[in-house]
């Protein structure tokens, strides 16, 4: 099938561009440097193919202990990019990146012990990879982070709600891939920007979350259902009337999650006007004059 590339001279050029410059820079907090850890498992599993059955279980251990290390540092490092994405957080459930140290101190111990037999030189080893993973990615966050004045039941009100619609704003980038179809992909990157704007106004205020979790919750829900269905359909009939209604669609979602926002921040500008006008009184009853 086709696919559609777009350019600065191509008709959806106005659209990339906007999204482009409204839109976050996201990188993935992986990187290549922890794809290279599975290198060491993969030579270890071959060079322990030719050792008997002793060394072939050690090496089968041993690699997969390793492999297994790399994948849970894959998972710890995204979790610590969100943790420090957000104003409210908790801390990591599971210290993965602590974990995957561990585990790699015990994949090179197995794997020392295959070549030289004691406990003196492979512990040596173990104790060293472990220092060094350590070293190299951290640990994890060891605690929450809230705004201060908000109890932990609001924090954990937020962090649920905020985990949610993170997770259906990436059901919704997975989705439309689907469509191999570059405006409604596009479309839907300035649609997640507004959503995720909103998303951080209540982590930056949880007061907001009464108001705005109809949005984070039911719409975004209905927008992710929305984008998975057009994204079957249109990927198989390339349907133009499928097309139109979807663009539509994030056109009305954009234009109300916007309101919201706006109706949030005017809000909390309104609050603090309240807050002036109050402390002003307060302190002109106590003789204080405020230029």
């Amino acid at each position: 099938m086709a696919k559609r590339f777009g350019g600065k001279h191509s008709p959806d050029a106005q659209s990339s561009v906007q999204t482009k410059h409204a839109e976050r820079i996201e990188v993935d907090p992986v990187g290549g440097r922890v794809n290279v850890l599975f290198i060491p498992a993969v030579v270890l599993l071959f060079t322990s193919l030719n050792d008997g059955a002793t060394g072939l279980t050690l090496g089968l251990i041993g690699a997969g202990t390793l492999a297994g290390a790399a994948w849970v540092l894959r998972e710890g490092l995204r979790a610590e990019a969100a943790y420090h994405a957000r104003k409210v957080a908790h801390r990591p459930a599971v210290p993965r990146k602590m974990l995957s140290s561990l585990l790699t101190g015990m994949g090179v111990t197995i794997a020392a012990y295959k070549s030289e037999p004691g406990l003196v030189a492979p512990f040596l080893f173990g104790a060293a990879a472990l220092g060094l993973h350590v070293s190299a990615f951290g640990i994890d966050p060891l605690k929450s982070k809230g705004m201060e004045g908000i109890d932990a039941f609001q924090q954990d009100r937020v962090a649920r709600v905020v985990d949610e619609a993170e997770k259906m704003l990436a059901g919704m980038s997975d989705a439309i891939k689907r469509a191999h179809d570059r405006p409604a992909q596009a479309r839907l990157e300035a649609f997640q920007v507004t959503a995720r704007k909103l998303i951080r106004t209540v982590e930056e205020d949880p007061r907001d979350l009464t108001a705005a979790r109809k949005y984070l919750s039911v719409y975004l829900r209905g927008a992710r259902d929305a984008t998975i269905k057009f994204a079957d359909i249109y990927g198989r009939t390339q349907d133009p009337q499928a097309h139109t209604d979807y663009l539509a669609l994030l056109d009305d979602l954009d234009q109300n999650f916007a309101a919201r926002n706006e109706k949030s921040l005017l809000d909390d500008r309104g609050d603090l006007t309240v807050e002036i006008d109050v402390l002003r009184e307060r302190l002109s009853r106590e003789g204080v004059r405020l230029e």
